[in-house]
């Protein structure tokens, strides 16, 4: 059995990545990353409006394999399959339950949306094993849960709850388990109606805004390299969905948005 699979939900037009690895608490191995990289090929062809990231059982990810970090080769497929599903021009929403430790954070960062269970807990205790993690993850961290916060969290190995991190802002919204849905599912089902509700937000307005806060990420507040939030910005107000969004706002009806 893959421990990553995919999905794709036409009504809404969203993507669901599924972490399946129970035995590990859904770490992550060279393996696993492939399947990721994978999935993520799925989802590019699938071409939806939103996707959402998820951990099967009780965990969302708890780090990295410790077993298989004998070499920096698994730091370099780790950072392709991050700037990936960063770089996804769709928004993406993470659905957090238990552990998200390390690579889970990494994970978590790489999403623009967190949701979490009340027992979920954030670390990112690579101190305690003599490693270090990227300058990505040190500046999306940073930018996340604030820049005191991530210094105790990188310098102390701390751990923080989920609680915590939702009063920082780092988690959009805490979930409250029901056993109805099982280990995870209910901060599952509600990423997947939140993923339905910005499906039905015009794609162009929501890919240019994602790439600007990006480049803000990666340029500071004057930063647009080659111009590219400039363009999305000209293309966003040239577009049919601009058209129908007034329309639609005239006529006191839903937009339908077509992506043009």
């Amino acid at each position: 059995m893959p421990t990553i699979s995919h999905s794709h939900d036409s009504d809404t037009s969203t993507s669901l990545i599924t972490i399946d690895r129970p035995e590990r608490r859904n770490a992550l191995n060279h393996a696993a990353l492939e399947e990721l990289d994978s999935a993520l090929d799925e989802v590019v062809r699938d071409e939806p409006r939103s996707v959402v990231v998820w951990g099967a059982a009780d965990h969302f990810c708890s780090g990295a394999d410790l077993g298989e970090l004998e070499d920096m080769s698994f730091t370099r497929t780790l950072r392709g399959v991050l700037d990936r599903l960063a770089g996804l021009e769709v928004p993406t929403i993470a659905a957090i339950s238990g552990s998200c430790m390390g690579l889970g954070v990494q994970l978590s960062l790489a999403c623009d949306v967190r949701l979490a269970t009340p027992d979920a807990r954030f670390a990112v205790p690579v101190a305690r094993l003599g490693l270090m993690v990227d300058h990505w993850t040190i500046v999306r961290l940073a930018s996340v849960f604030g820049a005191s916060t991530a210094r105790a969290l990188v310098l102390t190995a701390d751990v923080l709850t989920a609680e915590r991190a939702h009063g920082l802002g780092a988690v959009h919204r805490l979930v409250e388990p029901d056993p109805e849905y099982g280990p995870g599912g209910t901060v599952l089902a509600a990423a997947q109606l939140l993923a339905g509700q910005v499906g039905e937000l015009a794609p162009l307005s929501l890919a240019g805004s994602k790439l600007g806060l990006d480049l803000v990420l990666a340029d500071g507040p004057e930063g647009d390299p080659g111009g590219r939030y400039a363009a999305a910005f000209e293309r966003a107000w040239a577009s049919e969905d601009l058209v129908e969004g007034r329309q639609a706002f005239t006529e006191r009806r839903p937009a339908v948005f077509r992506g043009r």
